[in-house]
């Protein structure tokens, strides 16, 4: 092949690799398109007993872990700040595999941002797709003491992680947050990382608060790996919540607004909530705990909702939770907050103002009782968050930068 039409090789890198979290499936789903599309893909991830079976795991560093022995937290706190293990395999499998791109998604703590300054001196490009704040907030939430905070753009992160604690509201934890944060400053990464991936505007923009070369960001919404085929069940007047049951995903206001409506919630999904929650509303009539569903479970309770809700109090990026919904033709109430707004037209759903639990109420009403074009809604989703068009903006990034 002529070498100015030749794909660019890729080493596509995440901290795990089975379906855990959004940056988990996101490396999945990526691998799988970037092969599909004719390019040799390589993975490189930690160890790890649930991982999917890779081509070149036998380069994947030993697992490690917080929890445990005080000798695997020490190695766990050396792998954060960049261990000569990772560096070891990682240098390795570059030179072996020998890419152009070395495309990241969630590295820090268990791989660590070392890996962008490995590739950069040995004069590979470097792609960094953003799931969360990570690179602006030691505590990657943006949250402090349960409530969102703007005080990491500064970059002196010292007295709002030491004085909040607000990683895991630990003082161990938020303390080695900081120690993470001074040693990967922003500066370094700005250096080493030649193109960063923001899923959404509002992300791209709180990097440019946070001083990264705006020359250098990239906005390009998640997608979706398949379209999905039509919802086939009639549409019923209940209203939906798929995701984590945890205090930032505002499902606390959810329940509150639910008490107000004669219409059906159902809740699918779990976390550190769900038994509180379970407890304190599953006597109400109208509202139903699902538990942890299924990839169809999860289609067809979206695709014959009246409406899904995402009543989120943090800074969501570009929640796939969303997008899904969209894709199935089924309207969204979401908390204008973060990206969220950025999904959310007069044709596909109503937003408000999040922890605001009667404005919620009102809106989930208007939305049951909504005269939407289902059809158009999914139209117009699968038009914007289909993998063909994901894959085309993705390679015109790649090509800039080679």
């Amino acid at each position: 092949m002529n070498e100015s039409k030749r794909l660019p090789r890729v080493l596509v890198v995440n901290k795990f690799y089975y379906r855990r979290g959004g940056d988990c499936v996101y490396t999945l789903n990526l691998e799988h398109m970037l092969r599909s599309a004719g390019h040799e893909v390589a993975v490189f991830a930690m160890r790890y007993p649930l991982n999917e079976s890779a081509d070149w795991e036998d380069y994947f560093p030993t697992e490690v872990s917080f929890s445990g022995s005080l000798t695997q937290k020490l190695r766990a706190v050396r792998r954060m700040l960049g261990s000569d293990d990772v560096a070891s395999c990682f240098t390795a499998l570059l030179n072996d595999f020998r890419p152009e791109i070395v495309h990241l998604s969630n590295i820090h703590s268990y791989l660590s941002p070392a890996l962008a300054s490995i590739a950069h001196a040995l004069g590979i490009k470097v792609v960094w797709t953003l799931h969360d704040y990570k690179l602006l907030c030691p505590s990657y939430s943006r949250l402090s003491g349960g409530k969102v905070c703007d005080r990491c753009h500064s970059s002196r992160f010292k007295t709002c992680v030491l004085h909040t604690r607000c990683m895991k509201s630990s003082g161990v934890a938020s303390i080695l947050a900081w120690i993470e944060s001074l040693r990967w400053r922003r500066r370094m990464l700005s250096r080493d990382t030649d193109a960063f991936i923001c899923p959404s505007a509002f992300m791209a923009h709180e990097m440019e608060l946070g001083k990264y070369p705006v020359e250098k960001l990239y906005t390009l919404n998640n997608f979706i790996p398949a379209i999905p085929a039509p919802p086939t069940g009639q549409r019923g007047k209940y209203y939906c919540y798929v995701g984590r049951l945890s205090e930032e995903k505002g499902v606390e206001t959810l329940l509150e607004a639910a008490t107000m409506l004669q219409h059906e919630l159902r809740i699918a999904g779990s976390g550190p909530l769900y038994g509180k929650l379970k407890a304190k509303y599953d006597s109400w009539p109208q509202i139903t705990f699902l538990g942890q569903l299924d990839s169809d479970g999860v289609a067809k309770l979206l695709g014959e909702a009246a409406c899904s809700v995402l009543p989120s109090e943090w800074y969501e990026n570009n929640p796939l939770g969303i997008i899904e919904s969209l894709c199935a033709g089924t309207p969204v109430v979401g908390a204008e907050i973060g990206g969220i707004p950025e999904l959310i037209d007069d044709n596909n759903g109503l937003t408000f103002t999040p922890g605001d639990s009667k404005a919620l109420a009102a809106a989930i009403d208007a939305a049951v009782y909504g005269p939407w074009n289902h059809e158009q809604i999914r139209r117009d989703a699968i038009s914007r968050f289909n993998p063909e068009t994901y894959y085309a903006r993705l390679l015109s990034i790649y090509k800039s930068i080679l």
